[in-house]
């Protein structure tokens, strides 16, 4: 039976700009990114990510996220929240300095003490990855499941993008909309694996298991199961 892609953990930075809290934000994220955990991490583009990236909310549903905020306004947890789900991490700069955000420098040039708070964050942000890393996750509820395997040792890469996390999805038709469900290609291989057949049982839980990571209005549900368990049989008559 095959297995979804290897977790890791998305970063989400702050995109603004006009504050040295921006500059921090996406610093540490990058140290993160490119040298603490470059195996264990990809990156959300945040502005992609509002404006209806699929790659990116994909992953946001599939793997734990941590979402990096300069200021109060928290655009990048409450953006990921929004779109796929609580961020399992939320993180922001303004709550966790040890100084005075006069000291910091300006959005385009950090001071000394602001480059000590990107690299203290980066090593923060570091540590939240091991421990997520540890967990079993459960893209339905935004929390953990209780256990995990020990990671196998990462060697040096360079940073990727969510985009490319190879997170599956298919489109088809429902109630004369095409939409975009994720994971149904492998939920249709690991149920024929388990020798579902396409009948009204199947039907009902395919439609359970999409909506782990899928969201799916009450009212257009029998369309989509119907939409499904005719996609369904198709698979398993193709051998796909």
């Amino acid at each position: 039976m095959p297995e979804l892609p290897k977790k890791k953990v998305g970063v989400i930075a702050c995109s603004g700009e006009e504050i040295p809290e921006g500059t921090i934000t996406r610093l540490a994220v990058r140290q993160v990114l490119e040298a603490l955990r470059p195996q264990q991490t990809v990156t959300i583009c945040l502005p992609l990510f509002l404006a209806g990236g699929e790659g990116e909310r994909a992953f946001a549903r599939f793997h734990p996220t941590i979402a990096v905020d300069g200021c109060e306004k928290r655009c990048a947890a409450r953006g990921t929240e929004m779109y796929s789900g609580k961020p399992a991490v939320s993180i922001v700069v303004s709550d966790r300095m040890p100084t005075d955000s006069s000291d910091l420098g300006n959005a385009r040039r950090l001071s000394e003490a602001g480059m000590q708070v990107v690299n203290n964050l980066a090593d923060q942000i570091a540590r939240q990855v091991d421990e997520l890393l540890e967990l079993e996750w459960d893209g339905r509820s935004g929390r953990p499941f209780e256990s995990a395997k020990p990671q196998e040792e990462s060697k040096p890469a360079q940073a990727t993008c969510s985009c490319a996390a190879g997170i599956p999805v298919e489109t088809l038709q429902v109630a004369g909309k095409e939409v975009t469900l994720i994971a149904l290609p492998v939920i249709f291989t690991q149920f024929r694996g388990a020798g579902k057949l396409p009948c009204n049982s199947t039907k009902a839980e395919l439609i359970e298991a999409l909506r782990i990571y899928n969201p799916i209005p009450h009212e257009d549900e029998a369309a989509y199961a119907e939409a499904i368990i005719q996609k369904y049989a198709a698979f398993c008559g193709g051998g796909n």
